[in-house]
């Protein structure tokens, strides 16, 4: 059994960022939990569990291209390709 104390391990209180996303950690953006309450239960979240998270993204991110892309194109690359709308 894993324990832990909850108290112990609240995450920070949140940074508001804009209408619909808030900040607990430094480069992790949230929905607001606020926004979700009436259509997902929220549940405690311990901070070391969000740092585990974040810590294994990119490796998660790897293991993925890894093992289903073809072709792995940046951001930068998607957006050369997207209309201007004009």
């Amino acid at each position: 059994m894993i324990g832990f104390r909850y108290s112990a391990q609240r995450p920070p209180d949140p940074r508001r960022i804009n209408d619909a996303v808030v900040q607990r950690f430094d480069h992790v953006y949230e929905v607001d939990p606020a926004l979700m309450r009436d259509h997902v239960r929220q549940h405690d979240f311990p901070a070391w569990d969000t740092r585990r998270i974040v810590d294994s993204r990119w490796e998660h991110l790897a293991w993925m291209h890894d093992h289903w892309a073809d072709s792995v194109i940046s951001g930068e690359e998607l957006m050369e390709d997207e209309p201007t709308g004009e």
